[in-house]
């Protein structure tokens, strides 16, 4: 696979870059501090290495975090969008971290988490899967793309996006948009990012979730978009898995109940790297 290094800087806040096989990519994967145990936090479609900030303080407590801007998400996408091409991406922007990870992931970022540890086994430690399923076969992102191009870009400034998407999905985008003189806009193309979640439509990943030997914690919201039921099944077949079912949350579960998300990951933490965890455990209402 050809590399894949950044264009164009997005600087973070607080962020060193890392020195890798592309060279310097300071725009792909930030050092955010800490040490002990590498946390590598992977966000979701159309998400950015920023969405992660108001986490970053406590996860330094448990090890040295890091964050990652996926490809076509503020630099090129790969030339065949599928999540294989991904994976293979994050595999060699962080050859650096020697040490096995605990890999942190939403939706699309929770994905290539559980990805990345079936192929890449010996560099993975343990995973943190928020909202996002095995099998979303049949759907389709068309209407949801056209939707996407309707939006009235750029946004002038951070209020008319918050008032656009509301506080939870504000936020999200504020820390995701490009932002220049004429405003806030979208970070990559409408149709990567339709075609990205189009290719979940064409095939299940569970072959791969079913390799996964290393713990795994599934967090999911009440009001989820993922299959109802996947999420909990992931932990049954699933022998180190343990899944959350978190009231009064929607996709963002990091965002919308906070408090609840960094209780729930700092017990599994915890538990992980002190040596021990449940299994197929599962907490909250069948669903």
């Amino acid at each position: 696979m050809p590399r894949l290094c950044p264009l164009a800087p997005r600087p973070q806040a607080g962020a060193t870059g890392i020195t890798g096989g592309c060279g310097t990519i300071a725009d792909v994967l930030y050092d955010e501090g800490g040490t002990g145990t590498p946390l590598l936090l992977l966000h979701g479609l159309m998400g950015s290495a920023r969405t992660w900030r108001d986490h970053l303080d406590w996860l330094r407590g448990f090890g040295h975090v890091y964050t990652f801007d996926a490809a076509g998400h503020g630099r090129p996408a790969p030339a065949e969008l599928n999540t294989e091409a991904f994976v293979a991406d994050l595999a060699e922007a962080t050859a650096s971290i020697a040490e096995p990870m605990v890999v942190i992931g939403h939706s699309m970022g929770g994905l290539h988490a559980w990805m990345f540890a079936a192929q890449f086994p010996e560099r993975v430690k343990a995973l943190v899967v928020e909202d996002m399923a095995p099998d979303f076969t049949g759907r389709t992102a068309a209407h949801w793309a056209a939707m996407i191009e309707a939006w009235p870009q750029p946004f002038p400034d951070e209020q008319a996006v918050l008032d656009f998407f509301g506080p939870v999905a504000g936020r999200y985008f504020l820390a995701s948009f490009d932002h220049g003189p004429d405003g806030y806009r979208l970070h990559g193309s409408v149709a990567t990012f339709r075609d990205i979640s189009e290719e979940w439509g064409t095939r299940d990943f569970w072959t791969q979730w079913r390799t996964v030997g290393v713990p795994a914690l599934l967090i999911e919201g009440e009001h989820t978009i993922t299959p109802p039921g996947q999420m909990r099944a992931m932990a049954q077949v699933h022998p180190g898995a343990e899944y959350v079912l978190v009231p009064d949350a929607g996709h963002l579960v990091h965002d919308d109940q906070p408090e609840r998300y960094r209780a729930e990951v700092s017990e599994f933490l915890s538990r992980v790297l002190g040596g021990a965890f449940g299994a197929g455990r599962s907490r909250g209402p069948d669903r």
